[in-house]
Formats: structure tokens, sequence, C-alpha cells
């Protein structure tokens, strides 16, 4: 049974407290995922998140329709947040976001996602695909947050 894990980070040149707002506001996450995903909050809105708090998503991965709930188990603002997938195609999903302020007064955003696929040990077989799928969904995620929160002019 293997636990694989998907690391991220970002630099962006605007305060902790800013760059956390962003992320803090559950409807930007229709905003930073791939549109093929077709991903839609289905809670109701607006979310103030916080520690316990769950979120209803339905996407499509592959074509086929998911309903996917995450719960925030760790909330410190602005330094970091964790949502654990509650139901999702996963059998762990557990996504630790940590804002860092750096030495120029910048923010380094750090994701660390720890999952693992259903059906050990059999779905591991499929892990170079869902490990490719994976990495552009989060590649995207940095591009789109990158061009929102610091576009160039």
């Amino acid at each position: 049974m293997a636990e694989h894990i998907l690391t991220r980070k970002l630099t962006l040149d605007l305060p902790r407290e800013k760059v956390f707002e962003f992320f803090a506001d559950a409807g930007n996450l229709e905003r930073i995922t791939p549109p093929e995903l077709k991903f839609h909050i289905i809670s109701a809105q607006p979310i103030i998140l916080g520690k316990g708090v769950s979120i209803d998503y339905q996407l499509k991965l592959r074509g086929f329709p998911v309903k996917w709930r995450t719960e925030i188990s760790e909330w410190n603002p602005p330094h970091l947040f964790v949502d654990r997938a509650l139901k999702s195609p996963y059998r762990q999903w557990i996504h630790r976001h940590v804002f860092s302020e750096n030495e120029s007064g910048g923010t380094d955003i750090e994701d660390v996602v720890r999952y693992r696929l259903p059906l050990e040990p059999f779905g591991d077989l499929a892990h170079w695909f869902v490990s490719r799928e994976l990495d552009y969904i989060f590649d995207y995620r940095q591009k789109i947050v990158r061009e929102i929160l610091q576009p160039k002019v």
C-alpha cells in the first residue's frame, strides 16, 4: 500500500495575508481549476472556511462525474490550512497549504498532497497516469494563481 506525495512551491511578490485571503475564499477554487474538469462547488455559498467546515464539489474526471467532499482539518491563518477528503475517488487525500513570508516580503506557497489510490495494491498500477493528471492540474493551478494575483503590467 503506497502513499504518494505531490509537492508544489510558488513564490509571489505579495504579502502573506493577501495571498492567504485569496485561498481562504472557497469560491476561488473554481477559478484555479482547469475548465475541462467542470469543477463546481455545490455547497451553499458563501463558505466561511475554518476548522471543521466541509465543502461539497462536483467535477468530471476523465469524463466521469465525481462528487467530492473535503473538510478543513487544520486552520491557522495566515500560515496554513489542511483539507482532507471525506468523499473522493481517492482512498486518501490530504492537502496541506503552507504560506510563509520570505526575506523580500513576498509569500512562498507550498502545497503538499498525500494521497492513496483506491483498490490498493492494484490501483497503484495506474499511478503513472494519475500522477501525470495531478501534475497537469497543479501546474495549471500555479499558472492561474500567478496570473490572477500578480498580473503582468
